[in-house]
């Protein structure tokens, strides 16, 4: 659900219902998004993912250190090969049966394909995949938050409406008391006003309850105390300088279309031989010189080279399944594109709708007040009645409750739009935040 169509369902249902405290002091929604941002899980699984990056990366550098392995062996066997010359003057004692090998193996890499680059960028790019998701839900919070505030904004400037329609059907309770005191009004006529002052009087708690529970839900997800005292401001209109899409969804969707040309260069590293550097030290029986039946050390050392042509059988199946990924990615770029691009137009639409409405509803409270006072005047020279005076007072509060909550949709649909498109918004303090 888009942050308008949210803020419609909370205006039609009537405004649908520690951490650190405000007291007394305002609060914008550049504050309340990033107060929110800094306490949702989703900042600190950055951190992690960051963390296991280097991790990573730090494992598979010291790939290029030499490593060491230690092995050993003991075996009998049922024959062993005998050297038999006859009518030779000397003897080759045969080797034993059993025999025994201790062997510590040293290997340095000199060139292993790429194979080592390659993870490193597999491992690069999965962690800012990782931060790229972090971001995105980071980025929906912004909207849950701006539902939240908008909701509270509402509250108040109803509340500060049904205090001005309180203040007019006083008004006219005080005229009519003495009128019915003199004798020139019926006491229902008062009766009457004083019954909508009891539902203005309900309207004021029902506003009130709301507040609270929509300042408790945003109290949660930015980690504050909202209290009644707390002023929330209205933000600033959006820097309108850009209409370029840049959500981080966008980033997410290059991100795993890289993945897929990192994959394929790990394919070509499989494909390459790999050379290293070898040595090996041992003691057994027997030892390097077969004809001794002896335990003596031993050592080899010398070049290694590996080459797996098998890997060529699957090489063009894995590269043919990076291809489908990374085109995948492209296509759900441009389909999500063409959503933000949808919705950014009804947006605008919605803009200028509620820019024109505004203009109308201005008008029609400067003559719904001069009705009002008109009617006002006729009560006080008994040529209306209490019930026309409601109606003109009732009207007014109507017209001004539009006016209201057409201005907070004009601010809200600027700031969606500005959500939508993922462009920079300015703080009430002068910064901006993304």
């Amino acid at each position: 659900m888009s942050v308008h169509s949210t803020f419609q369902v909370i205006c039609l249902a009537g405004l649908l219902a520690a951490p650190s405290g405000l007291r007394g002091q305002s609060f914008t929604l550049s504050m309340a998004e990033e107060r929110a941002r800094k306490h949702f899980p989703a900042l600190r699984q950055q951190a992690l993912a960051r963390q296991a990056r280097d991790i990573t990366a730090s494992n598979l550098m010291k790939g290029y250190l030499p490593q060491v392995s230690l092995g050993g062996q003991a075996t009998y066997q049922s024959d062993v090969t005998q050297l038999l010359i006859p009518n030779a003057p000397f003897k080759v004692e045969p080797l034993s049966k059993d025999q025994y090998r201790l062997t510590v193996d040293v290997a340095q890499t000199l060139f292993d394909g790429g194979w080592t680059r390659a993870q490193l960028g597999i491992a690069e790019v999965q962690s800012q995949l990782e931060e790229g998701r972090a971001e995105v839900d980071l980025h929906r919070l912004r909207q849950q938050v701006q539902a939240l505030y908008f909701g509270i904004l509402l509250s108040d400037a109803m509340a500060a409406q049904t205090d001005v329609l309180k203040a007019d059907i006083d008004e006219g309770i005080r005229k009519v008391s003495a009128q019915v005191e003199g004798g020139t009004a019926f006491r229902s006529a008062l009766d009457a006003l004083k019954a909508e002052a009891l539902r203005a009087e309900q309207r004021r708690i029902e506003v009130a309850a709301s507040r609270r529970g929509l300042s408790e839900a945003l109290g949660i997800l930015t980690d504050t105390v909202l209290g009644e005292a707390v002023r929330l401001e209205i933000p600033p209109s959006p820097f309108g300088g850009t209409e370029t899409i840049q959500r981080p969804e966008l980033e997410l969707f290059r991100l795993q279309a890289l993945l897929g040309e990192q994959q394929k260069s790990l394919t070509d590293a499989r494909l390459r031989p790999r050379t290293s550097l070898f040595l090996t030290g041992g003691y057994g029986r027997p030892g390097l010189n077969m004809l001794k039946n002896s335990f003596e050390p031993y050592g080899i050392g010398g070049l290694r080279f590996q080459w797996n042509l098998g890997a060529r059988y699957t090489a063009h199946g894995e590269k043919a399944l990076a291809d489908i990924g990374i085109r995948n990615a492209g296509l759900q770029a441009e389909a999500f594109r063409l959503q933000t691009e949808s919705q950014a137009r009804q947006q605008r639409a919605d803009i200028d709708r509620l820019s024109r409405l505004t203009d109308a509803d201005r008008s029609i409270i400067a003559l719904r007040t001069s009705v009002k006072q008109a009617a006002l005047a006729q009560l006080e020279a008994g040529v209306a009645t209490a019930a026309d005076y409601l109606r003109e007072v009732n009207a007014e509060d109507m017209a001004r409750q539009t006016l209201r909550l057409h201005e907070l949709q004009l601010v809200q649909s600027r700031v969606a739009l500005a959500w939508t498109l993922g462009s920079d918004r300015p703080s009430t303090d002068g910064s901006s935040t993304k």
